[in-house]
């Protein structure tokens, strides 16, 4: 899903908000996110996940074209966590919704084994 994917459901769910309000919510929120995590603050969305900051040493890297070896500055990444709700959602999306396999996957899967 996209963010003008997550507007168009809002707004079907929401049809007294108009695309524009729904937006600009959207945006809010989403900026919102970004200036807590660029603060160091940790983000918790009960049933949803956590979202977090966490910090890379400085390293030395190596540029795979040239070999050459490369100093890596340390840096700060944004790192989510799945809550146990979304993760008990999503693997019971498997039930309603199951993977189908073709002919080639289930060879595949004979030789495996």
């Amino acid at each position: 899903m996209t963010k003008s994917g997550l507007i168009q459901a809002v707004t079907t769910k929401m049809p007294h908000l108009s695309a524009r309000d729904v937006e600009i919510v959207v945006n809010t929120i989403f900026d919102s996110m970004t200036d807590a995590l660029q603060g160091g603050s940790r983000i918790e969305i009960r049933g949803f996940g956590s979202f977090s900051v966490r910090h890379r040493r400085a390293r030395q890297g190596r540029n795979p074209k040239t070999g050459e070896s490369i100093a890596v500055p340390p840096k700060r990444v944004p790192f989510f966590t799945v809550g146990h709700e979304l993760k008990q959602r999503v693997d019971d999306g498997r039930l309603q919704y199951p993977i189908v396999k073709t002919k080639d996957s289930d060879d595949a899967d004979e030789s495996e084994v």
